[in-house]
């Protein structure tokens, strides 16, 4: 069975939500799939660890914050050296997800930050695969609405609470994105 890990840190829950959109997509493509929260001081249980070491894919998730992931996530970042040093990492099925409240929000250079952190790793980048919602007739809750191909994007107003956003189209964008990371991890499976 095809192992995927969700690391994320998510500060006001909306990103957590679309961590678990992730996991139910990887999880309907029949994957064993774990949700690893990043905790309010940028840290994980050492038993998370063992957890992204025996993963076959590795998907990273965090809120845009003033144009990059949140300190927490960086934190993580940080504290993978150690399976950097020991290349741990290299030729998993790497890919990422990420919110902020704004429609752009700079939330390409988030992804551009867990692509590079995945490629000192080694690793393989999936990205969604999703063509864009971009003409006429496109509306808001749209797969693939925010037009990104690099990772996962979605938007959560600063005044709404998890219930509220990320909005649907954002979510099933998502779960589409998990299906897609499990399939790709299936063909470079050994």
């Amino acid at each position: 069975m095809t192992n995927v890990a969700i690391i994320y840190h998510s500060g006001y829950g909306h990103t957590g939500k679309q961590a678990e959109a992730v996991h139910a997509g990887a999880t309907a493509a029949d994957a064993f799939a774990e949700l690893i929260a990043i905790d309010a001081e940028g840290n994980i249980s050492d038993a998370a660890w063992p957890s992204l070491h025996a993963a076959d894919a590795i998907v990273f998730g965090s809120p845009t914050y003033m144009g990059t992931v949140s300190w927490q996530f960086k934190k993580f970042a940080d504290a993978s050296s150690k399976p950097w040093f020991s290349q741990t990492w290299k030729d998993k099925i790497a890919a990422g997800f990420t919110n902020s409240a704004s429609m752009n929000g700079d939330k390409l250079s988030t992804l551009h930050y867990m692509f590079t952190l995945a490629m000192q790793h080694g690793m393989i980048w999936v990205g969604t695969g999703l063509m864009p919602a971009n003409s006429k007739a496109a509306q808001r809750n749209d797969i693939n609405q925010l037009g990104s191909y690099a990772g996962a994007m979605a938007q959560s107003p600063s005044d709404s609470s998890p219930e509220e956003g990320p909005l649907p189209g954002d979510l099933e964008t998502a779960k589409l994105f998990g299906k897609r990371i499990v399939e790709t991890a299936r063909q470079f499976k050994r």
